[in-house]
């Protein structure tokens, strides 16, 4: 099916080239970061040591406890859910209705896990089998992608993303065409968002602990602090499941390669990498040290909880108490801004505490080597992009109140800073 005629979202990630670019780069760095985290000099920068053979990447058992993955993760999106809730208006104006049960999924599969290990499950084993589990992984994303796209061409132009639509086929492929594709009830793109990837990530993690108390008798606190932490962050996600129908993701963009591989590949496999590292490059962590981080990430998780919550509550009803008394901006749409609270110290507050966190996960990784700095420096690129994204979309939507906005609240990320 043609685009549709009518203005279109600029081109973004440079345009084709990037999006092809991109389509190779991303899964490159992917296993770059594996490979180091596995060898002894774990750079960051510069090549591998060696490069596997395709005896190393494939393997029919990978293959199979990935398909089994995804299918559990599926199975439990099904199950009933604590509450359904609707999304925002779509073009057509109706909206789509979700299941929140992310929470209950991340729950019974640590219950399965448990059971499992109880039974004698290796899961000590799951490190050595990384490398294949991301070659399966990024072939799963490249034929999804291919399927969404193919799926796209009949849906109706309302179901179609404003920045899927440049007749490209390497960009729209890149960034999606369709918005919510849906097989029934089954809404792939918000099941993808939280589920396999995030929840493989705290796993994947687990497995790390497990394999080095293996190893050296016990797990590090170094690994301690980089599992809790990090299981926090998943948790927190999932137990605040519905506000993630209102972000950049869900309302905007398309599911095409940038999403799918990010969400099933991209998370677990690189956002493990300090715990990756700490496997098997060990750091000495003193209590006084471990104390300070958690300090960090506390006041990380207090800023990114607090932002969120307050947004989040502003959002259902403008007149709970907790919200009532903030000062707002009136919009042309009938919406109103946030210009006080956390949204009047930064504009983007969620980000700033993101960053603190992010910066606290790669500390009990030591000093030494940048490869687990990697995480903190690639986010701090997304959140800026990001937020750059989300500029353009807000002067767009709301113009003079969006500049009145701005002005208000000159600081985009980091106060006095940026």
């Amino acid at each position: 099916m043609a685009p549709p005629e009518g203005p279109r979202a600029p081109l973004e990630f440079g345009g084709p080239l990037g999006a092809a670019a991109l389509l190779l780069l991303l899964p490159a760095t992917m296993f770059h970061l594996l490979l180091a985290a596995r060898s002894g000099p774990a750079r960051l920068l510069g090549p591998p040591a060696s490069l596997p053979g395709l005896e190393a990447l494939w393997s029919p058992r990978a293959l199979l406890l990935w398909l089994a993955w995804l299918g559990l993760q599926a199975a439990l999106y099904l199950l009933p859910a604590r509450k359904v809730a609707e999304g925002q208006e779509l073009k057509d104006k109706s909206r789509l209705r979700y299941p929140i049960n992310g929470f209950q999924a991340l729950v019974l599969t640590a219950l399965l896990v448990g059971l499992g290990v109880s039974a004698g499950l290796p899961l000590g084993a799951l490190p050595e089998m990384l490398l294949p589990l991301a070659f399966v992984a990024t072939l799963t994303a490249f034929i999804f992608s291919l399927f969404l796209y193919m799926k796209a061409q009949v849906a109706p132009v309302s179901a179609l993303a404003p920045g899927g639509i440049s007749g490209n086929p390497i960009y729209d492929f890149f960034l999606g065409r369709e918005l919510n594709p849906r097989i029934c009830f089954f809404d792939f793109k918000y099941f993808c968002e939280l589920r396999p990837g995030l929840i493989g990530w705290v796993l994947i993690n687990l497995a790390l602990l497990v394999k080095e108390a293996e190893l050296r008798g016990s797990p590090s606190l170094a690994m301690w602090l980089v599992n809790g932490f990090q299981l926090l962050y998943v948790g927190d996600a999932l137990w605040h499941e519905e506000a993630i129908l209102t972000t950049m993701d869900i309302t905007h963009d398309g599911f095409g390669f940038m999403l799918a591989f990010g969400d099933i590949a991209w998370v677990p496999f690189t956002y493990s990498l300090q715990a990756q590292f700490l496997l098997r490059h060990p750091q000495p962590l003193g209590l006084p040290m471990a104390s300070a981080i958690c300090l960090i990430n506390a006041i990380g998780y207090y800023i990114f909880r607090g932002a969120n919550s307050q947004k989040n509550t502003f959002r259902k009803n403008p007149s709970d108490p907790r919200v009532a008394g903030l000062e707002t901006i009136s919009t042309a749409t009938g919406r109103k801004l946030l210009v006080s609270g956390w949204w009047g110290m930064v504009r983007h507050p969620n980000y700033l505490g993101d960053l603190i966190m992010a910066l606290a996960w790669s500390l009990p990784c030591g000093v030494s080597h940048l490869l687990p700095y990697f995480y903190l420096l690639y986010f701090t690129a997304l959140l800026v992009h990001r937020e750059a994204r989300d500029e353009r979309q807000c002067l767009q939507k709301y113009g003079l109140a969006w500049q009145e906005y701005c002005r208000r609240v000159p600081y985009r990320i980091v106060p006095y800073i940026y």
